[in-house]
């Protein structure tokens, strides 16, 4: 088992070497401004066997929870996906019968995964293009994060002399995000938790059977520096092993960068049933200019809302909302069928943004078209549905022949990754509510008021009764009046009797 714990600073930023204390295997420090990454590596021989014998029927399995409070991401933990629970999975064997094990288990760990029926929920990922993708995507606005809490801290606290692994575990509960990965290549399961850039106490302490790695990093411009390399240094040490922490500077390629800009995103009012996201971007100018550049947008949209991939294919009505085109959807998507009856969790989107061409960076929005299904009824007439903001980054062409391995702080997997291609660099633009603090935007959906269902059932089985009624009698009024007469039989035989004459 390895842990490794990183406080990252902003570049210009540093803290002086002594000030850091090593003593019997703990570090303590002063207080900073710093992001902090925690990354726990266990050999899959080291976890229980039933857990054992569940990652053995997946070749891949990704966990991603991101929180929904905005939050400062700095270099170079710059990955971004919409908030909420993300999973992508590729079964080793045959899918259906590792389905019911799986969501079973992802039920003791995260409270109230909706999914009814595991065969129907996932969708597919494409695979055609690029093999670095997983098979199968599952996505909801929200879980419950407290069982995977409470058994952190069963596993992994209960031995420990740490009195600080319990607090280390509950504040999970305020960490930007949190990732669960497994693959079948390195037999190993690694659980990262990052917390967003604020005041920081440096405090760790190492665990039997176990190497803690502490840094305490910021990201640095070497010149040696190529353009698709990230640098970083700042201080190293192996708790139990080493007795003052060491200098180190080193520089990686990494695919995900920062734009240095940020956006918004808002429902033009008034909604209705077919709403329309606005995103409003504060550059218009790609993040390099030595590069083909284009702004994207990648969604994870709930079942109750859902974009008509018809109507995104219209040039002109694109060129109309400041769109260049849609690169993916995932099928098949129902357009007519009720929240209620449907049985997957939604569906993913990727949007080709279109800038407007101005020699000056300036602010511009795209609308994205949506369309709300119908929803189970309610007591009031009325629902609230959360619908999480996208991610938007500028997808950059590296040079030809540039390689991008694996480096410390690499996240793949992220649903969106996989569309494009091995030299793509995603310039990560940060997402900033206009109101209140939460990066997802309500619409009230108004549904069948349970209060007044009884008035609805009642009114139309009598205005069935009504209309039967008045047609009855309309046919009882004719039949008053001339009788019954078979006039056509009577017309035949005249015909026939003036033939023989």
């Amino acid at each position: 088992m390895r842990e490794r714990i990183t406080f990252i600073q902003k570049q210009g930023d540093s803290i002086e070497p002594t000030t850091l204390k090593i003593k019997g295997g703990v570090l303590n420090g002063p207080e900073i401004q710093a992001a902090r990454e925690d990354r726990l590596t266990i050999a899959i021989d080291e976890l229980p066997k039933d857990l054992q014998a569940l990652l053995g029927t997946a070749h891949e399995l990704h966990i991603r929870y991101v929180s929904s409070q905005p939050y400062e991401a700095i270099t170079p933990l710059l990955a971004r996906l919409p908030p909420g629970f993300h999973l992508f999975y590729t079964p080793a064997g045959q899918a259906d019968a590792t389905y019911p094990a799986l969501f079973l288990a992802l039920n003791q760990l995260f409270g109230g995964v909706q999914c009814e029926n595991p065969e129907k929920s996932f969708t597919t990922l494409p695979r055609d293009r690029f093999s670095h993708s997983a098979a199968y995507q599952f996505y909801q606005p929200s879980v419950d994060l407290s069982p995977f809490i409470a058994l952190a801290k069963e596993k992994l606290c209960s031995s420990s002399k740490d009195q600080s692994c319990a607090a280390r575990a509950d504040r999970l509960t305020n960490a930007s995000s949190l990732d669960i990965s497994y693959d079948a290549i390195s037999h190993a399961v690694k659980l990262t938790a990052t917390w967003p850039y604020q005041k920081q106490e440096v405090h760790a302490t190492s665990r039997p059977q176990t190497r803690t790695e502490v840094g305490v990093l910021n990201s640095d411009r070497p010149g040696h520096l190529e353009p698709h390399e990230l640098g970083i240094s700042g201080l190293l040490t192996v708790l139990g092993q080493d007795k003052k922490p060491s200098a180190t500077m080193f520089a990686f390629a990494s695919r995900h960068r920062d734009a240095e800009s940020s956006f918004s995103a808002e429902f033009l009012e008034p909604t209705g049933l077919h709403p329309t996201l606005q995103l409003r971007l504060e550059s218009s100018k790609p993040p390099i200019e030595d590069a083909y550049c284009s702004p994207h947008a990648y969604f994870t949209l709930p079942k109750t809302i859902f974009a008509d991939r018809h109507q995104l294919s219209d040039d002109l009505f694109l060129a109309s909302k400041n769109l260049t085109g849609l690169r993916y959807i995932s099928q098949p998507v129902d357009l007519e069928a009720p929240e209620y009856v449907e049985k997957r969790w939604g569906s993913s989107l990727l949007l080709e943004l279109s800038p407007p061409k101005h020699e000056e960076s300036r602010s511009w929005t795209a609308q994205v078209p949506l369309h709300l299904r119908y929803l189970s009824p309610a007591e009031g007439g009325y629902t609230d549905i959360q619908v999480p903001y996208p991610a938007v980054f500028w997808a950059c062409a590296a040079e030809e022949g540039t390689k991008f391995p694996n480096n410390p702080f690499e996240k793949a997997n992220l649903g969106y990754d996989g569309l494009f291609g091995p030299r793509t660099v995603f310039w990560h633009v940060e997402p900033r509510p206009t109101i209140g603090n939460r990066l997802s935007n309500m619409i009230k959906v108004p549904v069948l008021d349970t209060n007044k269902a009884e008035w609805v059932s009642g009114g139309t089985g009598l205005a069935v009764l009504l209309g039967f009624a008045w047609i009855m009698w309309k046919l009882f009024g004719v039949l008053s009046k001339s009788g019954y007469q078979n006039q056509p039989l009577q017309a035949a035989e005249v015909v026939k009797a003036k033939k023989n004459q």
